[in-house]
This record gives C-alpha cells, sequence and structure tokens, in this order.
C-alpha cells in the first residue's frame, strides 16, 4: 500500500516503497523519466519533458517512451484509487513528433470497467499550446 501526500495543489500524489525505483516517476532511480502525476477529481495528470537521451533519433522523442508515459499516467489512475492491476491490452497513435526537450502534459481517465477489466484512455499535450501529440486507450486487469 502507498500513502498518500499532497502536491503544491492540493492534489493527491502517490508516494511509497513500491514506486522508490518505478522507471517512470521515482525521484532516485537515476534512469527515471522524471514524470510528476497526481489525481485531480476524476483524472490523473503528469507532466514528461523527454531528454536527449530519450531519442529515437537526433532531437525527436522515442515513441516508446512516449507511449510508456501514457501508459504509466494510466497506471496512476489505478493506483492513487488504491486499485493494482497491469496493462493486458494496449493501442497507442502518435499524432506528431515531440522534439526533446518539450515539456508535455498528460492526462488519463476512466472510459469503462468490467468486473476485473478497466478501460483508460490518457493523451500527452505539449504544454506550451495544448496540441495532442500522442494518445492511448488501455484495459488494465486489476486485482480482486
Amino acid at each position: 500500500m502507498t500513502d498518500e501526500t499532497a502536491n503544491s495543489s492540493g492534489d493527491a500524489v502517490a508516494e511509497g516503497a513500491e514506486t522508490v525505483h518505478c522507471f517512470a516517476c521515482s525521484e532516485v532511480n537515476p534512469v527515471s523519466l522524471g514524470m510528476r502525476l497526481w489525481l485531480d477529481d476524476d483524472v490523473c495528470r503528469g507532466t514528461f519533458t523527454p531528454r536527449p537521451e530519450h531519442c529515437g533519433w537526433t532531437g525527436v522523442t522515442h515513441g516508446g517512451l512516449l507511449f510508456t508515459a501514457l501508459d504509466e499516467v494510466m497506471a496512476n489512475w489505478l493506483w492513487l484509487q488504491q486499485l493494482r492491476g497491469v496493462t493486458a491490452r494496449a493501442e497507442v497513435r502518435f499524432r506528431e513528433q515531440v522534439a526533446t526537450g518539450t515539456p508535455l502534459l498528460l492526462e488519463a481517465h476512466a472510459v469503462e470497467r468490467r468486473r476485473r477489466l478497466i478501460t483508460l484512455a490518457a493523451s500527452a499535450k505539449r504544454a506550451s499550446d495544448g496540441i495532442i501529440v500522442a494518445e492511448s486507450e488501455a484495459k488494465f486487469m486489476v486485482e480482486g
């Protein structure tokens, strides 16, 4: 289980031993993506700024890492509501290339729940203009 604290906006943010080494959001893992994630009402929000080492080719963020950011904001929607689960199936649509160094805003919300299967949707937008650069819909299998 995780402890919840609040970010500067007062929104719930996950902390705890389970997240210490998280590839996406750890503050101590030296290879972490450095994502910041929080729950705002029924939407998980986050930020991610791809660094030069996240490129697929010079200056362009690797699509796999963009999907990782989308998957993580969806998984954290579960985590911050005290649910535990894993990605069962996912689909991603890349709309635009993302230059490394571009701050992104992430959002995820629930679409549907059927027993242990929850469908979530997520988007990544450029912070500078709100243009969606990638989006995903995924099904997560939750415990119990």
